[in-house]
């Protein structure tokens, strides 16, 4: 399992959300690789089209991308982690779902059966008003589009204190790791 975490806070609600859910797989069994992308180099998609060649091999960029790439294309299952700013994603794993562009071929996509798993956080008092709703949606078109099933999501607010702090949420968390651990 793949665990990509869009905090700029190692420490805050979103990594906690994301360690719970790699306790459950590793719970079951899994191996689990996670990138705190805010460590990492990783620039933008500058729309070159050069990935979308026909021998094309990925993206042109040579930066650390080519790392997640690599473990994107090993692993059975990828978590999205991110909290919620100004209605979706973070930048940092927006920028990350950019540059997967470069998993587009001629003869569909990469990720294509690959378990996804969703987690947010956001500071308001509900998934509508935060935002968290558009970045559920957009995950939802994309990958239904290159045939990834989302095989679950957890996010909750932080609004009432930290995620540490919710149990039920911790809980949730911990059973998504164990079912994208076992195929879905």
């Amino acid at each position: 399992m793949l665990i990509l975490q869009g905090s700029p806070n190692p420490k805050g609600n979103t990594a906690r959300l994301a360690d719970e859910i790699a306790r459950g797989a590793m719970a079951s069994g899994a191996k689990v690789k996670e990138f705190f992308i805010q460590e990492h180099n990783i620039a933008s998609c500058t729309a070159c089209q050069s990935c979308q060649e026909p021998k094309a091999r990925g993206c042109i960029i040579d930066d650390d991308m080519d790392d997640i790439y690599k473990a994107a294309l090993e692993a059975d299952a990828i978590v999205f982690a991110s909290p919620i700013y100004w209605f979706t994603v973070s930048a940092q794993i927006k920028q990350v779902i950019d540059r997967f562009y470069a998993f587009v071929t001629s003869d569909g996509h990469r990720f294509a059966g690959k378990r996804i798993g969703l987690a947010f956080t956001f500071g308001g008092d509900d998934a509508v008003d935060s935002g968290c709703i558009n970045a559920i949606r957009t995950f939802q078109d994309a990958f239904a589009y290159i045939n990834a099933p989302i095989c679950g999501m957890v996010y909750g607010s932080s609004g009432n204190g930290p995620v540490r702090k919710n149990k039920a949420l911790l809980q949730k968390a911990f059973a998504l790791g164990k079912k994208l651990a076992k195929n879905g």
